[in-house]
């Protein structure tokens, strides 16, 4: 591997990979999630889960990169035959990166409702005066096809525009420059919210210690969300383990790199629902909160007309580093159908992207009539890309990672010997398997 396709140090690395886990997902839903479901227990049990869940999986997933060091299909076939394995474990990668592709589509979607409303933002059109006016200019972007089609576009030209050039120039720069703007946007936001009334009822609502409300559905929640947060599961990890630099600590980096999504997702609650309790308006889920509820309230508070596009500048960072992760597996794909050439591979993603992101991104509009029970398409489609691949494809990373890989890669890769690297292989051989299977299993039972 050429020294343009890998990252030049271990602070890039880390960058890279917090950019990856960090979306959508903990900009949003953990706030909402955790509150709902029991405060502080809900956060402690979710802490739990990416100890036991998350992690394992993480770590597995970029041992097996770093190891190969080559394409995620390649290090699977590389390291199954070297065990004496069988070399077809390399169609994990093919499952893993069907499942990016899938979740890419309409996350570039979701994504492009983004870029529509920080644009909006910027330019003061954004209506905010009322709850209704709010919700009827959401409803009129999602039934407007041609408004959905432009935006997924866009934000999938910038997607490319990123993956197509080397790691060290793309991924990398992209990284080094957005994750720490990131972090001073988020302490701007909560520095401007803390003195707020709603502050002391938004640590309460997130974190407030709410016995009652734990029952088997809030901690199947929890382990959801503890597998769901940190971009595994997709084989991308496996793609940036392929750049990762020789001497840098496996365990140490992703020890550091949960700690910062983690940060993100209480950073991000305390401001948001600081502002929505201050203005005493309703607490909505999803993306009635995010394109709905919260511009209202910041356009009525002090400096709202520069929060808010701040807040959406916020959001498009969040997505773009976690789109050009989510692209990686089909980029490194078509890149070797390409002779090599990332610069092609990338288009040619990027266009296979865009097609498929059609089908949820035109369920508001031209398909909003299908429908299975009160699943809209988007739901379905959604729901079988998180729900059922991205846990399957983790299990099976785990299952390679605990009985197909050799002893002495886990050995060289993380540093282990003796006891704590029978602890590691019990934990991905029974602990984090077992708790994926009940993961999987509530949420098929939810579909």
């Amino acid at each position: 591997m050429s020294s343009e396709n890998r990252i030049t140090s271990n602070r890039a690395f880390i960058l890279a990979i917090a950019g990856a886990a960090i979306g959508l997902g903990n900009i949003w839903r953990f706030p909402y999630v955790a509150g709902e479901n029991g405060g502080s227990l809900f956060f402690l049990l979710y802490i739990l889960f990416v100890v036991l869940l998350g992690l394992p999986v993480m770590i597995a997933e970029i041992v097996v990169g770093r190891a190969g060091r080559a394409s995620p299909a390649s290090s699977l076939r590389q390291l199954a035959v070297s065990a004496g394995r069988t070399k077809h474990w390399s169609k994990l990668a093919w499952l893993g990166t069907l499942a990016a592709t899938m979740i890419l589509s309409f996350y570039s979607v979701v994504s492009g409702w983004v870029l529509y409303f920080f644009f909006q933002s910027l330019s003061g059109e954004l209506p905010a005066s009322s709850i209704q006016s709010a919700s009827n200019n959401f409803q009129r972007l999602l039934e407007s096809p041609w408004q959905v089609i432009l935006y997924h576009g866009l934000f999938i030209i910038m997607t490319v525009a990123i993956s197509g050039r080397a790691v060290s120039k793309g991924i990398e720069r992209l990284n080094n420059w957005l994750m720490p703007l990131m972090y001073l946007i988020l302490i701007i936001l909560l520095i401007y919210t803390s003195g707020f009334s709603g502050f002391g009822i938004a640590l309460d609502y997130l974190f407030g210690f709410k016995l009652e409300a734990i029952t088997g559905g809030v901690v199947l929640e929890a382990m959801g969300h503890a597998f769901f947060t940190l971009a595994i599961g997709a084989c991308c990890l496996m793609a940036y383990g392929a750049y990762m630099p020789e001497r840098q600590s496996v365990v140490k980096a992703v020890l550091i790199v949960a700690l910062l999504d983690v940060l993100v997702a209480v950073m991000v609650g305390v401001a948001t629902f600081t502002v929505v309790f201050s203005e005493s308006l309703p607490v909505a889920g999803g993306p009635g909160l995010m394109f709905i509820t919260l511009p209202v309230a910041l356009a009525q508070m002090p400096f709202g007309s520069l929060i808010l596009p701040l807040f959406f500048l916020l959001l498009v960072m969040a997505v773009w580093t976690s789109a050009v992760n989510l692209a990686e597996p089909l980029v490194v794909m078509m890149s070797r159908l390409c002779s090599g050439f990332r610069g092609a591979g990338a288009v040619i993603a990027g266009v296979v992207v865009f097609l498929v992101g059609l089908i949820p991104g035109l369920s508001f509009s031209v398909w909003k009539h299908f429908s299975v029970g009160d699943k809209t398409l988007f739901d379905l489609y959604t729901a079988f890309a998180t729900q059922v691949m991205l846990p399957v494809t983790g299990l099976l990373v785990l299952y390679f990672s605990g009985y197909i890989m050799e002893r002495k890669v886990l050995v060289e890769q993380l540093g282990m010997q003796g006891k704590s690297l029978q602890f590691w292989q019990f934990l991905i051989r029974w602990v984090s398997p077992l708790l994926l299977v009940m993961v999987i299993l509530g949420e098929l039972f939810r579909i």
